[in-house]
């Protein structure tokens, strides 16, 4: 257990500062060029870390079958698509007001992962991601109870969005994982951390040349913030991915409700964000949520 938890909450760090940082980049460059940053110079890091620690456990490189590529290349995609929504969600709303519709991915993560993976958590593990989810409802919204008008704001339906994509993410990622053999589950999380950010910037990459080719000298201007995104991003994204191949997709995407805690440090203290009396009591359910839900586990 002690392994993935701590992934999960390492990863959740370095995703809130990641976020943190990189809306800053969005005040310099649009939401495509904002997003290809993180993938641009996180690959660098990320075939670092892989190279390091293939030569320090002396792995051989496994196989690699259209399986594990076919799911690498959609967890490229859906990852894509919800840091852009994740991004727009700023722009409508604050940066821990978008973080928290983004994360109902946990309650999101249960029900897709129950229905396509076959995971399934206790009752009391379920209690908790549920008072994790009202903790994310104070906090963006500013009530426990979720109105239809709620869910048809723009920032609600951007941060809805990314959260179903970023589920989806993990849900590919887990695929792939299990379908390579490569003997280590940090090295298997890596090798396909490496293959997703490949992807992720070539496509992404490819779009900002053909769409958006102002946006190019802003972007590698922007290197010293930028390499911070992409440093934090391939930081995160291998606790993520080690933890979503060591542990059920639902219980990780709850826990990692944690990230909010750590947003709203960065919005208090690093942009300087305002703190509302709702949002005290949306941390502290959410506090209390991930609790339940490993207890539960």
């Amino acid at each position: 257990m002690t392994s993935w938890l701590t992934a999960t909450l390492f990863a959740a760090l370095f995703q809130a500062w990641r976020t943190a940082v990189q809306q800053r980049v969005r005040a310099q460059l649009s939401v495509n060029a904002a997003g290809l940053a993180r993938y641009l110079f996180g690959l660098p890091v990320s075939i670092a870390l892989l190279l390091t620690y293939a030569a320090y456990r002396g792995f051989g490189w496994p196989e690699i079958g259209a399986a594990v590529l076919g799911f690498a290349i959609l967890a490229a995609i859906a990852q894509i698509i919800g840091t852009n929504l994740l991004l727009m969600a700023f722009g409508y709303r604050n940066f821990v007001v978008g973080t928290a519709y983004a994360k109902t991915e946990a309650i999101q993560g249960a029900v897709l992962a129950f229905i396509l993976l076959g995971e399934r958590l206790s009752w009391i593990s379920l209690c908790g991601i549920a008072i994790g989810v009202a903790g994310v409802l104070a906090i963006s919204t500013g009530t426990t109870r979720l109105r239809l008008r709620d869910l048809t704001q723009p920032a609600a339906l951007c941060g809805l969005g990314a959260g179903f994509f970023l589920t989806m993410t993990s849900i590919f990622v887990k695929a792939a994982s299990v379908r390579l053999n490569g003997g280590d589950l940090v090295f298997e999380a890596l090798l396909i951390l490496v293959i997703v950010q490949a992807c992720q910037t070539l496509l992404q990459g490819a779009y900002v040349v053909w769409r958006e080719r102002d946006q190019v000298r802003p972007l590698f201007s922007s290197w010293r913030t930028s390499g911070q995104v992409g440093l934090l991003a391939a930081l995160g994204s291998a606790c993520w991915f080690t933890a979503f191949a060591s542990a059920p997709v639902a219980l990780v995407r709850a826990v990692g409700q944690i990230e909010v805690l750590f947003t709203f440090a960065f919005g208090r203290w690093y942009l300087k964000e305002a703190v509302k009396p709702q949002e005290i009591l949306g941390l502290a359910l959410v506090g209390l949520g991930v609790i339940i839900t490993l207890i539960g586990y």
